[in-house]
């Protein structure tokens, strides 16, 4: 046998994973360019809202310049389905914002791009040297030979030391040629290139485990005991056996070096400070300057996976009650656990007809109580209270108790206005009798002023009117100065002699 098939279903697999997916089809170039667009080293994360928005705006361009877009597509619909094909991962951000960040099969696409849009040579002096300086010094860690570790640590110090000497001796230092920097630019690319796809698996492999772990706390099928060992050796199995594991570990490793850090960083700067380095492209420049903050970041962002992993398994420590095993609980879980399953298939827009109450049920008339000849008694008669009859009030005490009296108030006006000549309301009102004083007898006065057109009214000036209560208690109001004179009183006059209430 060739071994074909086997290679068939081994391609077949590739094909089918989602970084190929991305770039396959008509629309690949499409994708990449929006996704390269819009994502970069520093920003890693967008706002939902946002990317609809700016991918709308992508479009546009394109369709301006003549550039063939999906039909009918918008920046919102065209981002869900990237969700839902792993080329996008939603999430809530710190802040608790809803955020778009690519997953590690996209960042795997867009470096592979990246490293074919590069000219360089695919097999040079730096690169075999880079293989050949590995491979020894992994081969020096692999030998469980003390002598031998010892000969290979020998012969590394000897040649150090050749070149030391050399050097001490007045050797030439010659600085790396322009193409020779270059390719070596190109090869450390190419390892920065996949920190951030590295980082981002681990991330993915964290949020699976985070999902498995509640759907088992949601089952109640296993005890918590056997979920948090499972969790801890999953997680161990992870750091340690898979090559984004190893990956991260080494990194966080390297992270607690301060003074390896240092010296990458210090590295870095001399990297860049070849004449060499002038010839880069820009994009290439912030990337190796950004290869401490790549490793940081993506170091972060998996720490930060793993402590929402444990606070989780936390909360349903604290709060768990073994012993609440009660129906409408399990009901709920269960209620849950569909609607788990059903998200995994729904679309965006997909919608379930959920009734929020049970039916009514439908049961006859049911007696709430018993008859009561007590209910059906007629009420006692009225008890006679012909002694506890108040008197009844007199005319005097209904009139008091009554509205303005306006012909006596006008009468009244009419004989203190002949005889003072000029006179205000207040004066003439102070000096009528008590009865008349009444501060309901006010509003009468002014009604009765009100009908006077060239009464003279004073603008911001008020005066006080002096009013007696029938039961003796005295009240001051104040109203606008109104100043009379005889004329007024003739007008009222005439008005009463003709029958007219208002002059």
């Amino acid at each position: 046998m060739s071994g074909v098939v086997g290679e068939l279903a081994r391609a077949g697999d590739a094909l089918a994973r989602p970084t190929l997916r991305l770039l396959d089809g008509k629309w690949g170039a499409f994708r990449v360019a929006v996704l390269r667009s819009a994502f970069s080293r520093d920003q890693r994360s967008i706002q939902v809202d946002a990317l609809h928005t700016q991918v709308d705006t992508y479009l546009g361009e394109m369709l301006g310049e003549g550039i063939e877009v999906p039909a009918s597509e918008s920046g919102r619909v065209l981002c869900n389905a990237w969700v839902k094909n792993q080329w996008l991962f939603r999430d809530n951000a710190p802040d608790g914002s809803l955020v778009y960040s690519l997953t590690s099969s996209s960042l795997e696409a867009l470096d592979l791009i990246q490293n074919l849009s590069r000219d360089r040579a695919l097999v040079s002096e730096s690169r075999l040297t880079m293989i050949l300086d590995t491979v020894r010094r992994w081969a020096t860690e692999a030998s469980a030979d003390p002598q031998d570790r010892v000969d290979r640590l020998n012969a590394q110090i000897r040649e150090l030391e050749v070149e030391r000497d050399r050097i001490a001796g007045g050797g030439g230092v010659a600085a790396a040629s322009e193409d020779r920097m270059l390719d070596g630019y190109a090869n450390l690319m190419d390892l920065i290139g996949q920190l951030p796809s590295d980082f981002k698996r681990v991330e993915e492999s964290m949020l699976d485990m985070h999902r498995q772990i509640l759907r088992d706390l949601r089952d109640e099928e296993r005890v918590v005991g056997e979920v948090l060992d499972e969790y801890l050796e999953s997680q161990d199995r992870l750091l340690r056996t898979t090559p984004e594991g190893r990956a991260f570990d080494g990194a966080f490793e390297l992270l607690r070096d301060a003074e390896l850090m240092n010296e990458l960083r210090e590295n870095i700067q001399v990297l860049l400070g070849h004449p060499a380095a002038e010839a880069l492209d820009g994009r290439d420049v912030t990337e190796l300057r950004g290869t401490v903050t790549v490793i940081r970041q993506g170091t972060r962002d998996v720490l930060d996976q793993r402590h929402r992993l444990s606070k989780t398994l936390k909360e349903h420590i604290v709060n768990n009650d073994p012993l609440a095993e009660r129906e409408l609980e399990r009901v709920l879980r269960g209620i849950q656990r569909e609607l788990m399953t059903w998200m995994e298939t729904a679309g965006p827009r997909s919608m379930v007809d959920v009734d929020l109450l049970p039916p009514v049920a439908k049961i006859g008339h049911l007696r709430e109580k018993m008859y009561d000849p007590a209910a059906a008694a007629p009420p006692p008669p009225l008890r006679q209270a012909d002694d506890d009859i108040p008197a009844p009030p007199s005319v005097e005490e209904l009139r008091a108790a009554g509205g303005p009296s306006l012909e006596q108030m006008r009468a009244a006006l009419i004989d203190a206005l002949m005889e003072s000549g000029v006179a205000t309301a207040a004066q003439v009102f102070n000096a009528l009798p008590t009865d008349l004083r009444r501060p309901v007898e006010i509003l009468g006065l002014l009604h009765i002023l009100s009908g006077l057109d060239d009464s003279s009214i004073a603008d911001g000036t008020t005066e006080e009117f002096r009013a007696i209560r029938p039961d003796g208690h005295r009240r001051t109001f104040l109203a606008p100065t109104a100043l009379l004179s005889s004329h007024h009183a003739e007008r009222l006059a005439a008005a009463a002699d003709e029958g007219i209430t208002d002059a």
